[in-house]
């Protein structure tokens, strides 16, 4: 570690710093949700001291990303105090139900798994995709920029299941400064502009629209990334609640424009303020452009799209 300051120490320093809408999720705590394990069952990895005290709600009332166990599945991360600056192993399990971890998922977008890591302050984002190992051992190599809780989000499939999302938290010690971003709808990432265009209404599938430019030039050649010319993370802010959007249309549809915009129906579930990280792939590079958005306030309209929406979260 970087700092003389204690866990402890840094976690109080933490909760009096902050204070707001960012980490209140935290306070939550992971949420237990679906059939708990039956008695009797051995814990083949130790459990994290977060995942004790857990509290029962139906699964249809915790959106995804919230809870750290449901449907019989639970995140289990080995090591949840990491150093910050350099390249660490992150590894973690999905236990199944026989609290075993699950060695088998179905492909989805390309990947088995999809990992969000984002600080509660909503940023130092990034979309990761970790390596199964034959034990059911997910890994890779993080950097962790600066000190903070950081949410752990991992989006997937157990083989002939159902699409889960599961969330929990892990540490880096050290001075804590919140960066609490201003709504913006323009994000500026290696000399491309990236606007984003739409009004979010909560409870309804709100049409959006992110355009890329470079140079003010429109870019007419995005690149599919993950089988898609961008996907869109939304995290709302009371709680880091989470929801991944998959674009309307396809690259092989025939019809799918390359750029400059790419559109998306987007349904958050209340009011508020939200962080949206839009993935995007040009001349071989994948980027991530950053938006803070409001679900009331004027917004500029976005471009009609006659594709259906794909997507899941909460």
């Amino acid at each position: 570690m970087r700092t003389a300051t204690t866990i402890a120490g840094y976690g109080l320093a933490l909760a009096v710093v902050v204070g707001g809408a960012w980490t209140a999720g935290a306070a939550i705590g992971p949420v237990e949700t679906g059939t708990p394990p039956a008695a009797g069952h051995e814990m083949d990895a130790p459990a994290p001291a977060h995942d004790m005290g857990t509290m029962a709600a139906p699964a249809s009332d915790v959106p995804p990303g919230l809870a750290a166990a449901r449907d019989g599945y639970r995140l289990h991360v080995v090591d949840t105090v990491l150093p910050t600056g350099t390249p660490v192993p992150l590894r973690f399990h999905v236990l199944g139900p026989d609290e075993k971890p699950v060695t088998a998922f179905d492909v989805a977008h390309e990947k088995e798994l999809h990992l969000i890591l984002v600080r509660r302050d909503g940023v130092h984002y990034q979309h990761l995709h970790p390596v199964l190992a034959a034990d059911g051992t997910w890994s890779l190599d993080v950097a962790l920029p600066a000190a903070g809780t950081y949410r752990l989000i991992a989006d997937f499939t157990p083989r002939g299941g159902t699409a889960t999302t599961l969330g929990t938290d892990i540490q880096a010690a050290g001075e804590f400064r919140p960066a609490l971003p201003p709504p913006s709808r323009v994000s500026t990432v290696d000399g491309y502009q990236v606007t984003m265009g739409g009004t979010l209404v909560p409870g309804a599938d709100s049409p959006v629209t992110v355009t890329v430019t470079r140079d003010g030039t429109p870019v007419t050649d995005l690149q599919p990334y993950l089988g898609a010319f961008g996907h869109l993370v939304s995290l709302r802010e009371a709680d880091l609640a989470y929801l991944h959007v998959h674009p309307l249309g396809t690259p092989s549809d025939g019809r799918t424009a390359t750029g400059p915009g790419v559109g998306f129906s987007v349904d958050v579930s209340t009011q508020g303020r939200y962080r949206l990280f839009f993935d995007f792939r040009h001349e071989g590079k994948v980027r991530t452009a950053e938006f803070t958005v409001d679900t009331t306030g004027d917004a500029a309209p976005a471009a009609p799209q006659d594709a259906a929406p794909h997507g899941h979260g909460g």
